[in-house]
């Protein structure tokens, strides 16, 4: 089991997209393990995108992810880093194939809708900047649960 960070950013939140971006995530088998909604602040925009400093884009971007709440979420399940960067698309909409949420929402590569990570060790990292450990749930989503 692999767990990956998935952030939806404020045009996501903002557009109504939420329910449709995590159900693509569950209907993929991944579960969600984490999830919190927040205001980001701007100094922890830039921390958590501080390997991004300096590059034109920066500042831009770090406007873009407080200009809204943003839904912070962690998913669960095999190869979820994988899985979940297959659902997102290429960080350029233009690049993506129809029917990631980059090619279906996104407006341009600094308004991509999605972050995921895309290590285990960005995983890990991303995932404990927004989340405490104990805050984070196992559970594998079974398809045989009586409703």
């Amino acid at each position: 089991m692999q767990r990956t960070f998935v952030m939806i950013k404020p045009n996501g939140v903002l557009n109504g997209l939420l329910g449709q971006i995590i159900s693509r995530y569950e209907t993929s088998g991944l579960s969600v393990s984490g999830i919190r909604i927040k205001n980001i602040l701007k100094s922890e925009a830039e921390e958590f995108y501080g390997e991004h400093k300096g590059r034109e884009f920066f500042n831009p971007l770090i406007e873009f992810m407080i200009s809204g709440p943003t839904l912070l979420l962690v998913l669960q399940g095999h190869e979820a880093i994988a899985v979940a960067r297959a659902i997102n698309g290429a960080t350029n909409p233009e690049d993506s194939l129809p029917g990631t949420i980059r090619y279906d929402y996104a407006p341009n590569t600094r308004m991509n809708v999605v972050h995921s990570s895309d290590s285990t060790e960005s995983a890990e990292r991303e995932s404990s900047f927004w989340f405490k450990k104990e805050e984070l749930v196992d559970y594998t989503i079974s398809k045989n649960t009586a409703v």
